[in-house]
Formats: C-alpha cells, sequence, structure tokens
C-alpha cells in the first residue's frame, strides 16, 4: 500500500451533467492523492471500443451491454484525470464503492449519488497494469505533470 501509483479516473456523463465534478474531485483529493493531469473530453465510439474491448460482446438479459454503454458514454463530455499516491488504486476504488451503485454504502461516492452499475459517476483502473494502459488511451504524456508536489 505504500508503493506510489497512478490510475485513471473518468467523471461519466451522469457526474458531468449532476454537476458533481468538483465535489467527487475534492473529495478524492481531500484524501491525499496528487493530481498529474485532467481535462474534459468527448468520447467516440473508436475510444470506447478500445476501452470498453473486454465487454464489447457481454450481453446481458439478452441484450448486448456495449451499444447502451457507448450511447450513454456518449451523451456528455466526461472528465478524465490521473492521480497518484500511494496505494492510490485500491484505495480509489474503495471511496468509490462497487461498481453497482445499489448495492454501494453511504458515505461512499456511489452510494452518494449513483444510481445503478452504469450511473455510477465514475470508472477508475482496476489494477497497475489497466491504469498503465488506460493513461496512455486518455493521455499524452505531454498532458501529464509529475512536477506538482
Amino acid at each position: 500500500m505504500n508503493r506510489d501509483e497512478k490510475t485513471l479516473i473518468l467523471f461519466k456523463p451522469d457526474c458531468v451533467r449532476k454537476n458533481l465534478s468538483g465535489i467527487i474531485l475534492q473529495r478524492l483529493l481531500a484524501e491525499g492523492f496528487r493530481l498529474r493531469g485532467m481535462k474534459m473530453m468527448q468520447l467516440d465510439d473508436a475510444i470506447l471500443r478500445e476501452h470498453y474491448a473486454h465487454i464489447i460482446d457481454l450481453v446481458i438479459d439478452d441484450k448486448p451491454l456495449f451499444p447502451t454503454l457507448s450511447a450513454f458514454m456518449q451523451t456528455s463530455p466526461v472528465v478524465a484525470l490521473v492521480l497518484s499516491g500511494p496505494g492510490v488504486i485500491t484505495r480509489v476504488r474503495s471511496i468509490l464503492g462497487p461498481t453497482n451503485s445499489m448495492k454501494a454504502d453511504k458515505g461512499t461516492i456511489r452510494g452518494d449519488y449513483g444510481t445503478n452499475s452504469m450511473l455510477n459517476i465514475c470508472h477508475a483502473s482496476d489494477s497497475p497494469e489497466s491504469a498503465e494502459v488506460e493513461i496512455r488511451r486518455f493521455f499524452k504524456p505531454e498532458e501529464l505533470f509529475d512536477n506538482v508536489d
């Protein structure tokens, strides 16, 4: 838990539309994480197909999940950010709560602001390996800053 690492977080369209980006960022930074990069961007099919490649063929209740997820993720811009700190990946995921907001405890971000498994306020990397890939997917090297301590 003491190892300094980085994670990607996306404030999803439900977060942006509810004007919660500042509140969520404040909660994360209050934990002592360092902001390394941040931008607002409109996602397209290409980046979403890459980002959600692991579930592209997933079917739930006889319906493919990806088309609905992709449509939702394009309803507004998202805010992408990179945070760093000791154990940041595990700690952020704990602060967010479970992916399904309906199962998230009050006091977690998803428990306080989320609606369900899709409308769950944020995406966060789930491992150091996925964080590395996801950060490269959303940020150019020159958009990240390690010298702001």
